[in-house]
């Protein structure tokens, strides 16, 4: 088959991969164009290493890029991490359609930012659709899934690179055989089942620490590495990265530091506490204990609190 590959960042660099290590036949790769004074994305990169045509267009919501995707005779195109839309006339100039992939378990959270949202929401499973799209957002009908667990400590990042872009990957190559095969389905999404939720923002992350312990760690794990959960000390901000869930209830109102342990900043709040490995503050990373006593934080101090210090 010739096949088009449209995406963007390492994902799409590794799916571009896959497919080259597979020998398929791959004519041309789309990819976000290049933004000044920025690294080239990853997959721009790649294609060009291995001498394939890349396009790099501003939209495809035009005549002109449906017309050139054509003049490819693609008989399938690829999504791996796409951020543009695009239109149905385009997703269906290939001869076998377009499929795409999500890092959820469609329908549910549908979405730019569902794997923070899975985590945050405290999940047990998460996993990977691949979908057809059409011109709704993550509303097409499913190719197949793969399901994962989310463990007690998965953070945003160990999630995604450990687990769903591993899978993903694996997941387009089974996709791709499958439509070699004609044995590809298209699964209605139940819209009963269904969630979406937009990105995950800073407005999102700040912690709430009269929530139940569990909240605030799934928040927190939900986050990290971004867009960083955070809190205020005396009017500053300082993003919470790493850190454990303590069950055991302090007795401390929620959002009193119960101790300065070592590397650790321990937090109460509803029902147990955090005990907070590692923050980011001045844009800095570093060890929670060590940065609390740099700042004068002792037990007894309040993170939550807005107000300025004198």
């Amino acid at each position: 088959m010739r096949i088009v590959v449209n995406g963007q960042q390492a994902f799409g660099a590794a799916v571009l991969e896959a497919l080259l290590d597979r020998g398929e036949d791959v004519v041309a790769v789309y990819c976000a164009p290049d933004k000044e004074g920025r690294p080239p994305d990853p997959l721009a990169e790649a294609a060009r290493e291995k001498g394939i045509e890349l396009r790099q267009p501003a939209s495809f919501e035009t005549d002109e890029a449906r017309a050139e995707l054509a003049a490819l005779r693609p008989d399938l195109m690829v999504m791996a991490y796409v951020t543009l839309f695009v239109p149905e006339p385009v997703l269906n100039t290939p001869t076998h359609g377009t499929f795409q992939y999500h890092p959820s378990l469609l329908p549910r959270h549908r979405g730019p930012s569902a794997i923070n949202w899975a985590i945050i929401q405290g999940d047990a499973t998460t996993g990977v659709a691949i979908f057809w799209p059409d011109d709704g957002l993550d509303t097409g009908p499913v190719l197949l899934t793969k399901e994962v667990e989310i463990a007690a400590d998965d953070t945003l990042g160990s999630l995604y690179f450990d687990k769903l872009f591993p899978i993903g990957v694996e997941a387009m190559m089974e996709a791709v055989e499958l439509v070699r095969d004609g044995r590809a389905p298209k699964i209605v999404q139940d819209e009963a089942q269904a969630t979406y939720e937009s990105w995950c923002r800073k407005g999102d992350a700040e912690v709430d620490w009269s929530r139940p312990a569990r909240h605030v760690y799934d928040l927190i794990r939900g986050c990290n590495p971004r867009p960083g959960a955070w809190t205020t000390v005396g009017g500053e901000e300082v993003e919470l990265l790493d850190c454990e869930r303590v069950d055991d209830d302090p007795g401390a109102p929620p959002g009193h530091v119960v101790a300065v342990d070592g590397d650790r900043l321990v937090v109460a709040a509803e029902g147990g506490a955090i005990a907070v490995q590692v923050v980011r503050a001045g844009g800095d990373k570093t060890a929670a204990g060590e940065w609390a006593r740099s700042a004068g934080i002792a037990p007894g101090a309040t993170l939550g609190d807005r107000t300025q210090t004198a």
